[in-house]
């Protein structure tokens, strides 16, 4: 089976974009003389991988499919490519080898009703889970409070369900609720990529990847850094339209479904006695089922 001209260039965009970021002295080259393009010569990481230049430069091409593990290993390190990069890297590998059958047409798989059970038991804890896609799958009352205006947004109504990629790049309103935006994207746009590489047969995320890239330049440019991202946690805040400023520490924990499937379940939380802990308080009794706004 031949390998997709787009598993190619993606190969070759993700290790020329990385050759061009590391600097000479970084790996103990001196950085003297005229450079005609950024970052390390092919023939420099040839050396350092401890291959030929000709090899290099074939594998730069796309020509990955039969290069064994331990050779990846070694461009990685050479690349000096963080865990989720060189992640990337064996995964872009793995969709390149010629497959025995015609892959099949990823299906989207339904949570468990336990999962939306454990999820609605979390009252004082925005939760939701999502799939590799970002679309939101299941969430809790006090999530969808949190996160009122994507759930209310046009993005979503025609889709029947939030997804924050679509929320971000397609919602003008985005860039006022997430007091962070850019970081935000850049970081949702990083996680698509790592998706891309370890599905790339979901045909619905490629939609939704040449969506973004036909509506919105900031998608565009960013899906070209080739950055990737595995997990993303950490700090949340966010400038909601009632509650005010809500500044939130996320985690991840996965979910592993049938048929390879993984999702994330997304916890928030506050540091306790912070003026959004009283403001996560007041959007939950909002969402009580016997209170009334």
């Amino acid at each position: 089976m031949e390998v997709p001209a787009d598993n190619r260039s993606d190969i070759r965009d993700f290790l020329v974009s990385r050759r061009a970021k590391l600097a000479p002295e970084r790996v103990g080259l001196p950085a003297g003389g005229r450079r005609r393009v950024p970052g390390l010569r092919r023939e420099e990481v040839a050396v350092l991988a401890g291959v030929s230049t000709e090899w290099y430069t074939r594998l730069e091409k796309g020509h990955i499919g039969g290069v064994s593990e331990s050779v990846l290993e070694a461009v990685a390190q050479a690349l000096r490519l963080d865990e989720d990069e060189r992640t990337y890297l064996l995964d872009l590998a793995r969709a390149a080898r010629p497959a025995r059958r015609r892959p099949r047409r990823r299906k989207d798989v339904a949570l468990p009703p336990s999962v939306q059970w454990m999820v609605d038991s979390m009252t004082m804890a925005p939760a939701l889970v999502r799939n590799g896609r970002l679309d939101i799958v299941a969430s809790n009352a006090l999530c969808r409070a949190v996160y009122a205006p994507m759930f209310a947004s046009g993005t979503t109504a025609d889709r029947g369900r939030a997804n924050f990629a679509r929320y971000l790049f397609l919602d003008p309103g985005s860039q006022g609720f997430f007091a962070d935006w850019e970081d935000g994207a850049k970081a949702t746009v990083a996680v698509l990529r790592a998706e891309a590489g370890r599905e790339p047969h979901d045909q619905a995320l490629r939609e939704l990847v040449g969506e973004l890239s036909t509506l919105s330049p900031d998608f565009r440019a960013m899906w070209a850094g080739h950055d990737v991202r595995i997990r993303h946690e950490g700090d949340k805040r966010l400038d909601h339209p009632e509650a005010g400023r809500l500044e939130m520490t996320f985690r991840h924990l996965d979910l592993p479904l049938p048929q390879r499937a993984v999702h994330d379940l997304i916890i928030y939380t506050a540091e306790p006695g912070t003026p959004t802990e009283e403001r996560l308080k007041l959007l939950a009794s909002w969402t009580a089922p016997t209170g009334r706004r």
